[in-house]
């Protein structure tokens, strides 16, 4: 039977976070369009066919993506191969969802500047972009860094995957 480590359970504390800040983004990204103002006069096929909300569910992949590659790599500190290229390879994914999701939130931000209505004050949404882009920036950053230290550790192991 394996010995409980607090890296055990912080690790697992961890992984039942990712699990739930993915279910409550996939309940919000259900949900929320349906308590649209406009909503209550258009159909449930006509509030998902909005191009606007196709886009923010396609755009979503990256965050689902990271969520996994996050459980992924806990599962890889939990075991204690923390220092492999498995880990970094889901360190590397990490970063790459959060890039892809930044430049999926500036497109977004674009269009609703570009396009909004204009009676409909986007500032709001704006600066709920501006936010996301800055969150992203910072998680793409701190994988980089963590990706570079491991890369690192590896190459100064004598034996690595």
């Amino acid at each position: 039977m394996k010995k409980i480590t607090p890296i055990l359970l912080q690790t697992i504390f961890l992984q039942v976070v990712l699990v739930l800040i993915g279910m409550v983004a996939l309940t919000t990204m259900l949900w929320l369009p349906l308590t649209e103002g406009r909503a209550k006069t258009l159909s449930l096929v006509s509030i998902y066919a909005d191009p606007l909300i196709i886009y923010v569910y396609t755009s979503s992949l990256a965050f689902f993506v990271a969520l996994y590659k996050g459980f992924t790599w806990l599962s890889y500190i939990r075991q204690n191969t923390v220092f492999s290229t498995s880990s970094v390879r889901a360190i590397k994914g990490i970063k790459h969802c959060a890039i892809i999701l930044s430049v999926c939130i500036v497109i977004a931000g674009l269009y609703i500047r570009i396009y909004h209505h204009r009676e409909d004050d986007p500032a709001g949404f704006l600066a709920l972009c501006i936010i996301g882009i800055f969150v992203c920036i910072i998680v793409a950053t701190v994988m980089a860094i963590l990706e570079k230290i491991q890369h690192n550790a590896i190459d100064m192991q004598p034996h690595h995957e």
